[in-house]
C-alpha cells in the first residue's frame, strides 16, 4: 500500500469559510492522475510483467488531468522532486 501524498496542511484560519467546512475536512478522498494511453490493447495488457516499462508516448510538458473522487478538478504536469515523481498543478478546473 502506498503512502498518502505529502501535502502541506493550510492553517485553519486560511481555509475559506473554515467553520462551514470543519465537519468534512477530515473525510478521505481519492486523488488520481490520469495518463491516457491511446492505442493500448488487451494484447499489451497480457504482455505486462514485473519490471516492465510501458512507453506512454506522453510528451514532457503536456498536462495530465487530476481527478478527485472521479471529478476533474485540475490539470498538471509531471516533474521529478528528489527521488519522487510529482505533479505540479498548472490549472484548476
Amino acid at each position: 500500500m502506498t503512502e498518502p501524498a505529502s501535502v502541506p496542511k493550510p492553517a485553519p484560519e486560511t481555509l475559506p469559510a473554515a467553520d462551514a467546512w470543519a465537519h468534512v475536512l477530515g473525510l478521505p478522498c481519492t486523488l488520481t492522475v490520469d495518463m491516457p494511453m491511446p492505442g493500448f490493447t488487451v494484447a499489451d495488457v497480457l504482455r505486462l510483467q514485473a519490471n516492465a516499462v510501458v512507453d506512454s508516448h506522453w510528451r514532457v510538458g503536456v498536462d495530465v488531468p487530476l481527478r478527485l473522487n472521479g471529478e476533474l478538478i485540475a490539470s498538471g504536469e509531471f516533474e521529478v522532486v528528489g527521488n519522487h515523481l510529482a505533479v505540479r498543478l498548472t490549472e484548476l478546473a
